[in-house]
């Protein structure tokens, strides 16, 4: 057990440190220097940078899908838990963007990692999970895996440009906005 809560104290103090000063300027050195360790102490529970930045966005993105799981589990019919969904997403970026950048915002491979595959590959199951129940109440028609991939493009989008500053009016009107529009879309036409 002593292995492991030593690397999820790596991990920790990593993503301080990749949101303080960014993946470019992240050295295992300054990390072992953070917590006070040979500057080769890192070395014996990674492999290099790039493996504790896998590890750091698999736990990112195992954080995000519990909190979009958990808002998705809540009750209510489909609309109420897509939008509890929905917010649990906007809530994650707002309450950690340096998280949410580092999960989304870097070409890392995640095949080359298997924990931050399965962990990605969850995240993207979470973020299509809530599109089904609306597909299946008829409230939108077509390919729920397509439709979710729409609607997650728009919000990821729109998210990123809030974090930017570029966003010149209130993040959750805009979505609001879109996703009534992007609705309209998906609706049977019947």
């Amino acid at each position: 057990m002593e292995v492991a809560d030593f690397r999820d104290r790596m991990c920790d103090a990593a993503g301080h440190l990749f949101a303080q000063e960014g993946p470019e300027a992240f050295t295992l050195r300054r990390l072992a220097g953070e917590l006070g360790v040979s500057p080769m102490t890192p070395y014996r529970y990674f492999k290099d940078k790039d493996e504790i930045l896998a590890a750091v966005r698999a736990r990112a993105f195992n954080r995000f899908s519990r909190m979009l799981e958990d808002a998705f589990a809540q009750r209510g019919d489909a609309r109420a838990r897509a939008a509890a969904a929905c917010e649990a997403y906007i809530r994650f970026a707002l309450e950690d963007p340096a998280c949410y950048k580092l999960m989304f915002d870097l070409s890392q491979s995640d095949a080359d990692y298997p924990e931050l595959e399965k962990a990605a590959s969850r995240a993207r199951r979470t973020l299509t999970r809530h599109i089904h129940p609306l597909v299946d109440a008829g409230i939108l028609e077509g390919d729920p895996e397509r439709i979710s991939r729409v609607f997650w493009a728009m919000l990821h989008g729109a998210v990123m440009l809030h974090l930017a500053g570029k966003l010149e009016c209130d993040l959750r009107a805009l979505l609001g906005e879109a996703f009534g529009a992007l609705g309209k879309g998906f609706r049977s036409r019947k």
